[in-house]
């Protein structure tokens, strides 16, 4: 592939069909060191309703990045994030049985004339109005248990919940008031028009729930993480895996609220050329994600790669802003610093540390199972033993909830002589500088 293929920025407005696969050609490639502009999708609830996708977010094609081979890593800087969306939707979901094959997020189905992740057309508004295209069948594989309507201001900085008759204008033009990108295929969310929740107001801090790696192997990509993707150990459908193939992940789908402007994420390369790839932007969230979706939004992202070379990661390493991080993890202030020097005097220590903090990315089937995934992680690659992880996490740092039911970061101050061991001492520095 000759360079002249590269860019120095490129501009993604085109859309998976909800699957990662590693055996799909990427259309887009960017020079190390260069720039990702996106348009994105909402995520979760437009494709949720949208059985043609195979995942739950329709994220975007991924992008070749120059240089990155297996074994590598890219550092990818989120330079800004803009919502466009005028109004969203959301809410706590339930399956609709007889719509799916196993798994309501890949496997839509037709429960009148049998079709397989049916095209569908939008018939009105309402729970009703995802109907399918080739018998006209009620087939949306999820509707809401208690669910909202949310209008932002002019400025995108606050959003307030919508009463019946402002859900239902917003429902007749869906698309205008999500701003749907034009390449999307995806049935605006906005459509069933929920009003359960009136006059609520929420701060608007938005952030990506997708950012990453294409995996090793085929993945829907909602469940390219180790919680959702519990749901593929010998599923009945295209996309079932072992165990050992749960490996194959990067875990993209974070929905950690920290992966927002200004972070660092730091993601595994485990095909050629990386295949960075993002979507489900949200509004705002808080830790945990309990009621399972939040306010998903179009959006436009500007981002920054860079490869790095020979760190093998198993799975993402955040770099959250300096606000986000926990308040034992923030890097020490001079003042500090001096009472930390009088205390070595005092006690006659030798040398104090200097360290700057690293979030590592776990996941699992459990909350348990991914703190046990993150910590593993931290040690592998900082060559050190789990107890000392859980020690400097515990004294320096902190274990907080991504997404339940299991996904979470493990913060701790990581000493800069481990951090010179992996070549990441000079990018923590410059970035809590």
């Amino acid at each position: 592939m000759g360079n002249q293929s590269f860019k120095q920025t490129v501009y993604v407005n085109r859309f998976t069909d909800g699957t990662l696969d590693p055996n799909v050609e990427m259309s887009y490639h960017v020079k190390d060191k260069g720039n990702i502009i996106a348009n994105t999708t909402p995520g979760c609830w437009g494709p949720m309703i949208t059985p043609e996708l195979k995942g739950g977010n329709e994220v975007t094609q991924p992008v070749f990045v120059e240089g990155a081979e297996v074994g590598d890593a890219i550092a990818i800087k989120i330079n800004s994030i803009r919502v466009t969306s005028v109004a969203t939707a959301s809410g706590h979901d339930q399956p609709m049985e007889g719509r799916f094959t196993g798994d309501p997020f890949v496997a839509g189905i037709c429960p009148n004339c049998g079709a397989k992740n049916p095209k569908t057309v939008v018939k009105g508004i309402g729970q009703g109005a995802v109907r399918c295209a080739e018998c006209d069948e009620d087939v949306t594989p999820f509707t809401f248990t208690n669910a909202y309507t949310m209008g932002f201001n002019e400025d995108r900085s606050m959003g307030i919940t919508l009463n019946r008759d402002a859900a239902e204008k917003i429902a007749h033009e869906a698309k205008d008031y999500m701003c749907t990108p034009e390449h999307s295929i995806q049935n605006p969310v906005v459509t069933f028009a929920p009003h359960d929740i009136v006059g609520a107001i929420a701060r608007v801090i938005p952030f990506l729930g997708q950012l990453g790696t294409v995996p090793a192997s085929a993945f829907p990509d909602s469940h390219n993480a180790g919680d959702f993707g519990q749901f593929l150990l010998d599923a009945p459908h295209d996309y079932k895996k072992t165990v050992e193939e749960l490996e194959d992940r990067t875990d993209g789908h974070m929905d950690i609220n920290k992966v927002r402007a200004g972070a660092i994420l730091i993601c595994p390369v485990k095909v050629e050329g990386g295949g960075v790839y993002l979507g489900d932007m949200h509004a705002m969230q808080g830790n945990g994600e309990i009621a399972g979706h939040t306010t998903d939004v179009a959006g436009i992202v500007d981002l920054s790669v860079r490869v790095l070379k020979d760190l093998e990661v198993d799975g993402p390493i955040l770099l959250p802003i300096a606000e986000d991080l926990p308040a034992v993890a923030k890097p020490y202030s001079n003042e500090e610093m001096e009472k930390a020097e009088k205390l070595r005097e005092q006690w006659g220590i030798e040398k104090l540390e200097e360290s700057y903090p690293l979030s590592f990315v776990g996941t699992g089937a459990t909350l348990n199972d991914a703190t046990q995934n993150g910590l593993e992680r931290a040690a592998k690659l900082l060559g050190i033993e789990v107890p000392e992880v859980m020690n400097r996490a515990t004294i320096t740092g902190s274990i907080d909830i991504g997404r339940n039911p299991g996904v979470v970061t493990v913060t701790f101050l990581v000493p800069s002589d481990m951090l010179r061991k992996i070549r990441l001492d000079q990018m923590t520095r410059n970035h809590y500088s």
